[in-house]
């Protein structure tokens, strides 16, 4: 049975979402690729341009804050013109990122370059508005399950995009480029079809409609308080990006020091590979899994399950350190962890303030998922010199702790924001 939009009859709201969901996946699976194929480059190009390996890891770092940066600013266009407008503007910034960077690259410009990687955070911070954008007219019974599918299509640009270096430096040759610079042709190719995808197929806009429908239900207009206000005045929404700045840490920091701490041990870097791939596969792979499950079980049993794998996770990473096998099956569980936390996390998130509230507080929520990202990241090279791999997972239960601790008490007592869809059909 059609269900029509209350502000506007003519629209089949199911119709809609359910095409708002696809063109979002296409727009990950474009925009994947071209962070995917990036990222890996980037550090090699930063070494090339300024000269010395020291400096590689500042292209992940730009990565980050760059996104971290932009999230708010694309959260509030979203919220003054729509998603269709702010997804299509990030595409442009990480288009004019992918521009810069290869101009830096013939400049041999080392500055010029860090700027050029700031920007394509763009492409990763409109990754993450995707996600919500998903959310926007989705039902109760279906958010978490249409936002999981817009993050499990992430996979595929995650997988195909490290895989394109060798297609990169034939095009970079053949336009003449430095062969490191056909990466970022690509990405630049990619992010135009995505901004194409979102100007031209996200109408009517989903998140302009959702506010229309929340007005007219009487659930009000946007305050013009800002995204911090937001997350001061809701208990819930506080909890919600709690739960997923730090189940981001928490992956962000044991995954990035595995590479060292596996080398260091005398893995091969075909067994490096195979377990950053493992771990890749389970942070997206079954996302559309924990979205179902978010649905029927409940948003905050999803994301015990997922801090319940963080710790499986780090006890076996803290008592089989030597074992390069013990080591990858923790970071699948590991990557497991991150999506049920962070697909019922971000459900939180999205259903924590009114529709018209929505925008700034996703932006705020993404700003903090990206720094704390990036403090994991910093933080975990002097712990794993300190106390080793055991060491740095012993601490990461820390911040397990301090999630599920979030979850109890009064978390409990909001039970019906959290209750399964068919248990919130039942109380209307």
């Amino acid at each position: 049975m059609a269900v029509m939009h209350p502000t506007n009859p003519a629209v089949d709201r199911r119709a809609l979402q359910r095409k708002v969901v696809r063109v979002l996946a296409l727009g990950q699976i474009l925009g994947g690729l071209g962070v995917g194929a990036t990222l890996a480059l980037g550090a090699l190009l930063v070494t090339e341009v300024s000269g010395s390996s020291a400096w590689s890891g500042m292209a992940a770092t730009m990565n980050t804050l760059g996104a971290a940066l932009l999230a708010v600013p694309l959260a509030r266009l979203a919220q003054a013109r729509g998603r269709r407008i702010s997804l299509s503007t990030g595409a442009f910034t990480a288009m004019a990122g992918a521009s810069i960077t290869i101009g830096a690259a013939v400049l041999s410009s080392f500055p010029v370059l860090l700027l050029g990687l700031a920007l394509l955070g763009a492409g990763s911070a409109l990754n993450l508005q995707s996600r919500f954008a998903a959310t926007d007219l989705a039902a109760d019974d279906t958010r978490a399950r249409d936002l999981s599918l817009v993050v499990w299509s992430t996979t595929i640009g995650a997988v195909l995009g490290p895989n394109l270096f060798e297609p990169g430096e034939l095009i970079g040759r053949a336009l003449g480029l430095p062969a490191l610079t056909g990466g970022f042709v690509i990405a630049l190719v990619a992010q135009a079809f995505g901004a194409l995808v979102y100007l031209t197929a996200l109408r009517p806009d989903p998140l302009l409609l959702a506010v229309a429908d929340g007005e007219a239900a009487g659930r009000g207009k946007p305050s013009p308080a800002g995204g911090l206000a937001v997350l001061r005045a809701s208990s819930p929404a506080r909890r919600a990006v709690l739960t997923v700045a730090l189940s981001h840490a928490v992956m962000v920091a044991l995954m990035s020091m595995t590479p060292v701490h596996l080398t260091l041990h005398g893995a091969s870097l075909s067994v490096v590979g195979l377990t950053i791939s493992l771990h890749v596969a389970g942070m997206y792979a079954l996302a559309p899994v924990f979205g179902w499950l978010a649905d029927r079980a409940g948003r905050r049993p999803t994301v015990l399950l997922g801090q319940a794998l963080f710790v499986a996770s780090l006890v076996l990473s803290w008592f089989g350190s030597t074992s390069p096998v013990l080591v990858t099956v923790s970071l699948v569980l590991l990557g497991l962890g991150w999506s049920a936390s962070t697909v019922a996390g971000s459900t939180l998130v999205a259903e924590a303030v009114p529709p018209a509230e929505r925008p700034k507080l996703q932006g705020v929520s993404d700003l903090f998922m990206n720094l704390a990202g990036a403090t994991g990241g910093a933080l975990a090279g002097p712990v794993l010199a300190l106390i080793g791999f055991d060491g740095l997972s012993a601490a990461l239960l820390v911040l397990v702790a301090v999630v599920v601790a979030s979850h109890g008490g009064r978390a409990q007592r909001d039970a019906g924001a959290d209750a399964p869809a068919a248990v919130r059909r039942s109380r209307r």
